[in-house]
């Protein structure tokens, strides 16, 4: 989202937090109406509303910057919140200048925190982020409707915006956000919801700015079998089987037609393929996303026709003033039903009695939240686990965890005292934010510490000093990488290369004969290939964006505090990967063209493959054999009676046994299971990811066993129309990224569509 544009809404608020007051039902204008009678369905009370509103009160209360109607006693409104990995600074959010609500918990950025594979996690850090979120909007300083997660999957490793996404894979993806949604909304369908979560950007959103192409104006090209397979699929979950309140159209146009005016997206898939239809859920436009169809799309000649058609297509609420602004003359010229605006209000104040917002707080369960349930020593204790968790070591020859003989340490580099570059985007107001250099010195290391280059700095004029330092301490940590300056909303890489000249300082550091530590930091995946096989880079650490305790986590770690046993959620490929294909291009399996994208379509190999990570132990792993070397796909089939989604149908379970063989150290340990083999339309994918589970605190010498739950989903693969097949063939059921275990079997019998993808029309 723009946020230019974002504050120049703001401009338009009645008062600083009015958006956020509740209405007067016990004696303002609306008391006596089916607003406030809290018997009667949501929808019901929602409609009474807006039948109460002139029209052009109604045109009025369209855009997110929402006046409400003051002679019914309705506040104003601001629909537009920030959550993505805490209570975030956004148009409808107001931190304190101190004391109370001056802060919220600011947990690691998401491609961070999904390297942990750990499910309960996110929901545990949702319900965190959700229960702050209601404390903020309590006490007039937030609303109720929070505009994340972001759950494009991660293809392109260029993008500026991948740091905000769980990753490459969409099983991860959708694991992921159903496990968020219910925790930030307070379960599938509740009485009351914590918050409205909003999945975006729908759809096939993942290119910012990138030689002369810009998201405003982009027309991703898509086939119906990538559409079907890869981009919507975390979309799927969060409509389908977690029940979201809010969708956001995208700014790019799919196949022609822009996201916001594609009723094929909005209505043919969202609504009425995946049963998204309550009445209390709407979609939002990325903000401006409904001007840019007019312009720099010009898919419409008018703006008149512009805001008929994102209207008329489903888009509920502009993110901007175009609809205010021109939604009266589009009417006046006969471009859209009365009723279809009616439609678009009624679903937003319906989801807004499902949130309490009319009733009074002694009938619905949040309203008593307050700052006392504001970063409490939990959440500051879950912020921390989640970056341990998520920490992933790339490489190591032995001399992690450092040893205790170690008592000064060098610490180099543009994140060595990195604090609020922690967060990344989207953050608010942290209570604390901790750099590895504070960390460092609170564990009791004598430090010596130096800049080094920035980020970008072409030049060398920082080495003396780093020298200087590293000759100084028994051993070098050197923290870089990329970080905003580089990656961020509106700006995509154009390299995978270490930005600057930081890899040549790498270099000069390996050379000093000491145990040499680099820490890559930053959302997207930079080559080590260069460090790889380096002797004098001892080891490598992949630390994200770890949030307010990230440097204890990541000092924690090197110390051997605690262990690492994070996974990549997405693969690092050779820096040569960006000259084989471009940003605009959409496809994902390999072609004469192109070597194909994620793990599961890339033919080249990867510097580090998705899942990988290693440990400051060793780990040996069994997969159970399944009951059968053969299934008939129609007795599968069959069996499924009771599911609606023939995807969700079991297919059966597998035991993973897991024994630490270290004797000295006890680890997490994330089990992967992947789906390989020959079945389905050629190419056949790498492997799949079909499965996985984040053991806790495995022994020395000692074993926990875990089950992972196989789908028809899980085994289904796309056709050219979109269509979700159970082919018959050979399957390989593949425990981690090196194989661990392996389990085979085949099915027989007729290929069976699961789900039947809509067609677009001509």
């Amino acid at each position: 989202m723009g946020f230019l544009s974002a504050f120049v809404c703001v401009a338009l608020a009645s008062g600083a937090f009015a958006q956020a007051a509740f209405p007067d039902c016990v004696s303002g204008p609306l008391a006596t109406t089916t607003v406030c009678d809290i018997t009667a369905n949501p929808v019901d009370r929602a409609a009474a509303l807006v039948s109460l509103f002139t029209f052009d009160e109604k045109v009025n209360n369209t855009g997110n910057t929402s006046p409400g109607v003051p002679r019914l006693g309705l506040p104003a409104y601001q629909w537009w919140q920030e959550g993505l990995h805490g209570v975030a600074e956004s148009p409808g959010v107001y931190f304190a200048e101190s004391g109370p609500f001056s802060y919220a918990t600011s947990f690691p950025q998401p491609i961070l925190m999904s390297a942990a594979f750990d499910d309960p996690m996110i929901y545990n850090i949702a319900t965190v982020i959700s229960t702050e979120a209601r404390g903020f909007n309590n006490n007039n300083r937030s609303g109720l409707d929070f505009w994340t997660p972001n759950i494009n999957p991660f293809k392109d490793p260029r993008w500026g915006r991948g740091q905000e996404t769980p990753g490459e894979d969409p099983f991860h993806l959708q694991s992921y956000v159903y496990n968020l949604i219910t925790g930030l909304q307070g379960g599938l369908d509740p009485e009351y919801k914590r918050i409205v979560a909003t999945c975006k950007h729908f759809a096939a959103y993942d290119l910012e700015n990138w030689m002369g192409n810009v998201r405003y104006g982009f027309d991703a090209i898509v086939s119906i079998q990538d559409l079907s397979e890869f981009y919507t699929r975390s979309f799927r979950t969060c409509a389908r089987d977690a029940n979201v309140g809010a969708f956001m159209c995208s700014y790019n146009a799919v196949n022609g037609v822009p996201s916001c005016a594609n009723s094929y997206l909005l209505q043919d898939i969202l609504r009425e393929h995946w049963g998204w239809t309550n009445e209390d859920q709407w979609v939002t436009s990325d903000c401006d996303a409904i001007e840019n169809i007019y312009q720099p799309h010009y898919y419409a000649p008018t703006r008149q026709l512009t805001v008929a058609d994102a209207l008329n297509a489903g888009a509920d609420l502009d993110c901007g003033e175009y609809y205010p602004l021109n939604l009266g003359s589009a009417y006046e010229e006969g471009l859209f039903n009365v009723s279809t605006l009616d439609r678009a209000l009624i679903r937003l104040y319906s989801s807004l009695v499902k949130l309490g917002y009319f009733d009074p707080a002694e009938n619905q369960p949040y309203r008593s939240i307050g700052w006392e349930n504001v970063s409490t020593p939990a959440a500051e204790e879950l912020a921390y686990t989640a970056a341990v968790e998520g920490i992933t070591l790339l490489k190591n020859d032995g001399t992690l965890p450092l040893s205790s003989s170690i008592k000064s340490i060098a610490l180099i580099g543009p994140w060595a005292n990195a604090t609020t570059e922690m967060q990344g985007n989207y953050y608010g107001v942290a209570p604390y934010l901790i750099s590895p250099l504070m960390a460092a010195e609170a564990a009791g290391y004598t430090v010596y510490y130096a800049t080094g280059p920035g980020i970008d700095d072409p030049t060398t004029s920082s080495f003396p000093a780093a020298f200087e330092a590293a000759a100084a301490a028994d051993a070098i940590i050197y923290a870089g990488g990329i970080n905003t300056d580089v990656e961020a909303e509106g700006m995509d890489r154009y390299t995978l290369d270490w930005p600057g000249v930081q890899i040549d300082l790498i270099d000069s550091l390996s050379q000093f004969g000491k145990p040499f530590v680099v820490l890559q930091m930053g959302g997207g995946q930079v080559d080590d290939s260069c460090m790889i096989p380096n002797a004098g880079v001892n080891a490598i650490i992949w630390g994200g964006y770890p949030g307010q305790s990230g440097g204890t986590a990541l000092i924690d770690i090197i110390m051997g505090k605690v262990a690492p046993a994070g996974r990549l959620p997405i693969t690092q490929y050779p820096i040569g990967y960006v000259y084989q294909i471009p940003m605009t291009d959409m496809s994902l399996r390999p072609s004469a063209t192109s070597p194909g994208r994620t793990y599961m379509w890339y033919t080249g190999t990867p510097v580090f493959p998705f899942g990988y990570g290693l440990h400051y132990t060793n780990f040996t792993a069994s997969l159970s054999e399944s009951s059968a070397s053969s299934y008939d796909i129609s007795t599968l089939v069959s069996g499924c009676s009771g599911y609606e989604h023939l995807d969700l149908c079991p297919f059966a379970s597998y035991t993973v046994n897991v024994t630490n063989t270290g004797n000295s150290v006890s680890s997490d340990f994330v089990a992967l299971l992947f789906v390989a083999g020959e079945h389905g339309p050629a190419p056949v994918p790498n492997k799949v990811l079909a499965a996985y589970s984040r053991l806790h605190s495995v022994a020395p010498l000692s074993s926990q066993t875990t089950t992972l739950n196989l789908t028809l989903g899980s085994l289904a693969r796309a056709d050219s129309y979109g269509n979700t097949i159970l082919y018959p063939g050979e399957y390989d059921l593949v425990l981690d990224v090196d194989a661990k275990s392996t389990v085979s079997f085949s099915l027989t019998g007729n290929e069976s569509v699961l789900d039947y993808w809509p067609q677009p029309t001509a």
